[in-house]
């Protein structure tokens, strides 16, 4: 494991991203993200320069974004704000793939901001998280026929390559939410003892 050192006195830059995520109603689900940076060593009232927040709701079907709306309580020019609005064109868009692509379409560059860009970048994987682990909820005490079948995150990462662990264990019999985390390897699934 990695020891990550405390940070240094008089830090220049501290960033953190955090996301909530929550069941909005049966079908659809919602992501807040927040973003803020600091400048620690900076004089007091002036080490917060950016805090804003994206509030991102749903669907399950089709992880289509049914509601976006970007707020800011820290920024760097009172012009900043403006800008909030636009991230509702996020509404309609498939958190599914081409999201990144299409996000930048939309509100990249001087469309946007750069800062809740890549807020809303970050919240794509987060959506999918949400999703997968809402429908898994949903599923428990369902049969599997009935329950349909999981959201794969397919491609997002070795384990869920095509050929990967993941898609290797659901072939064996592992349904997403059945068993505790770590998930074994293929081989506890192959000799059923789920």
């Amino acid at each position: 494991m990695i020891e990550v050192p405390p940070p240094p006195e008089g830090a220049a830059h501290r960033r953190s991203i955090i996301m909530d995520s929550y069941p909005a109603d049966n079908g659809h689900v919602t992501v807040v993200g927040r973003l803020t940076d600091q400048i620690p060593r900076a004089a007091p009232g002036q080490q917060r320069i950016h805090d804003m927040t994206l509030a991102l709701t749903v669907r399950l079907a089709g992880l289509v974004i049914t509601a976006a709306e970007a707020d800011m309580t820290a920024f760097p020019h009172t012009e900043c704000p403006l800008i909030a609005p636009a991230f509702a064109r996020l509404e309609g868009l498939s958190v599914a793939r081409g999201f990144t692509r299409e996000l930048r379409q939309r509100l990249g560059g001087a469309s946007g901001c750069s800062h809740l860009g890549e807020l809303a970048r970050a919240m794509g994987p987060a959506v999918v998280r949400t999703a997968t682990e809402q429908l898994a909820h949903t599923r428990r005490g369902k049969s599997p026929e009935s329950a349909g079948p999981p959201p794969l995150p397919l491609g997002t990462c070795h384990v869920w390559a095509a050929d990967g662990a993941g898609p290797l264990k659901i072939e064996a019999g592992w349904v997403p939410g059945s068993v505790d985390r770590p998930i074994p390897p293929v081989a506890h699934f192959r000799n059923g003892s789920h």
